[in-house]
């Protein structure tokens, strides 16, 4: 996982998982494991799943790169504290999955919390559930 700047401005967390090194045949599978993963974790709610390629495709004009497959995001919530109405800027969080021939692309805007954003790289690190042949 490393992190980048999307459009110099959103910090973002983002890994690449071959398709060779997770037993995850698509993005609903990656979203399966990461819904269970969410629903299990007594800090976070599970919030639901949008399909950004259905949405972009069915819109007059939208436009996708030939080389995705298909693009969801999970939306959850960790919430463990309301200190403020400020913090409901930035929540709730969303871990984006990107489907490509031969990869997923994972990557998350960076939560004001550092332990959100370890939880969610362990959930995503656990992806890699094959070894690269």
């Amino acid at each position: 996982m490393h992190q980048t700047s999307f459009n110099e401005t959103y910090p973002v967390y983002e890994t690449e998982i071959a398709k060779s090194e997770t037993t995850a045949a698509s993005t609903e599978e990656i979203m399966a494991r990461l819904k269970k993963v969410i629903e299990t974790d007594p800090t976070a709610a599970f919030i639901g799943l949008f399909d950004h390629y259905d949405h972009t495709a069915q819109l007059p004009g939208g436009e996708i790169a030939p080389d995705i497959r298909a693009a969801q995001n999970i939306v959850f919530c960790f919430g463990l504290k309301l200190p403020n109405p400020q913090v409901m800027a930035v929540r709730p969080r969303s871990i984006g999955v990107t489907e490509f021939d031969d990869r997923f692309v994972i990557n998350f805007m960076e939560p004001p919390m550092p332990a959100p954003a370890l939880i969610m790289t362990e959930w995503i690190n656990a992806l890699r559930d094959r070894t690269a042949a």
